[in-house]
């Protein structure tokens, strides 16, 4: 797997709360998140460890062997949630990459976040 996009920033929870809702995204309920795209699907949780880690699969069928890692570490009363995007096989073009990445953002660093 080759990495092609990663971030880090703080969501405002426990690394264990936080990792609950990576391996259970709200999808309907009070408290949804996982808000997808047309193009997008839910992701599978691939490996998992708790609270640390877990790896979802693609959220897109075009990149159907692509993988997402997530990496939670404690800061403070807060999580420090790294995102790294991996490729199987062939990366992405310059404009998908673009969307991908923007999109992970957006799900973990606004709609979890809020």
């Amino acid at each position: 797997m080759t990495p092609y996009g990663r971030r880090t920033r703080k969501l405002p929870a426990p690394p264990h709360v936080v990792w609950g809702d990576l391996v259970n995204p709200a999808t309907s309920g009070s408290r949804v998140w996982l808000d997808l795209l047309d193009d997008e699907v839910p992701p599978r949780v691939v490996e998992s460890e708790v609270p640390n880690r877990v790896v979802w699969s693609s959220l897109w069928p075009s990149r159907p062997g692509d993988q997402v890692l997530l990496e939670l570490a404690p800061a403070g009363s807060d999580t420090a949630l790294t995102f790294t995007l991996l490729a199987d096989g062939e990366l992405p073009d310059e404009s998908k990459t673009g969307h991908i990445r923007r999109r992970v953002n957006h799900l973990l660093f606004a709609d979890l976040r809020f």
